[in-house]
């Protein structure tokens, strides 16, 4: 990677891909270059919510395969802020529907920036699954 693109993370989840997830992460990859998502794995998700139904692997995969995203690590945490130490993002970006989190101190400590994008409501893998239990 060029020394002047500028580097963007994002993180999900992304159980059961969805097109909330879909219009995310290409909004993400607006904001700059390289666009590096953060993918948590079970146990960080398991921090503030249930375990995923797709395994991780699997989750990791079908996020790598956007068209939109550059790289994907494993995001070990829920807050990306181990992520975000090794990576030094030039943007991370962060969604409405997280409380402040530390690492967006942390960005603005070394000179990066934080986005933070509105919650899409029209979907969410929550809905999905509820929706499949009425059925």
């Amino acid at each position: 990677m060029g020394q002047n693109k500028i580097k963007v993370y994002a993180y999900v989840v992304a159980d059961l891909l969805h097109i909330g997830h879909l219009k995310y992460l290409e909004k993400s990859k607006k904001q700059g270059d390289y666009l590096i998502v953060g993918v948590l794995s079970d146990k960080a998700t398991m921090e503030k919510k249930p375990k995923p139904i797709i395994p991780f692997e699997e989750r990791l995969a079908m996020v790598r395969a956007l068209a939109c995203v550059d790289r994907v690590v494993e995001q070990k945490t829920y807050s990306p802020l181990n992520n975000v130490r090794i990576i030094k993002p030039d943007i991370l970006i962060e969604s409405t529907s997280h409380e402040e989190m530390s690492s967006n101190e942390y960005v603005d400590y070394y000179g990066g920036k934080v986005v933070i994008f509105e919650y899409y409501d029209g979907q969410s893998s929550t809905k999905i699954k509820n929706k499949i239990k009425e059925l």
